[in-house]
């Protein structure tokens, strides 16, 4: 089983930047892909951007790319969001999520993330 934490959320102005962190729990961390989705008022939760297990594969929805950016760090059993240029509508709960096909899909309890205009 994995536990996720997420930090770094909170209010930015637009055109501003934040880093999400998302701290996982176990041994296993080196086998899940990781990902972000968030989830807008009134919205379903939607994908954001995702990192192969080996680190060597990103994938981003198109509305966030070229200006967010994820990664990982294995010795840390971290993934992070760096998240510039925000927008407006950039503003939801960003969930960390970690899948894999045969030990399960786990997901963080959420951080906010509020852009002002």
């Amino acid at each position: 089983q994995v536990q996720l934490v997420e930090s770094g959320g909170g209010l930015v102005q637009a055109g501003g930047s934040l880093r999400l962190s998302c701290a996982a729990s176990g041994r296993t961390f080196g086998r899940y892909d990781m990902g972000w989705y968030r989830q807008a008022p009134g919205k379903e939760r939607e994908f954001v951007a995702s990192i192969s297990l080996s680190g060597d594969n990103t994938y981003y929805a198109d509305s966030v790319k070229g200006r967010f950016t994820i990664s990982r760090d294995y010795r840390r059993n971290t993934v992070a969001l760096q998240m510039n240029t925000l927008k407006p509508e950039d503003t939801a709960i960003y969930y960390c999520n970690a899948r894999h096909a045969l030990l399960g899909d786990y997901w963080g309890q959420g951080t906010q993330v509020t852009v002002s205009s």
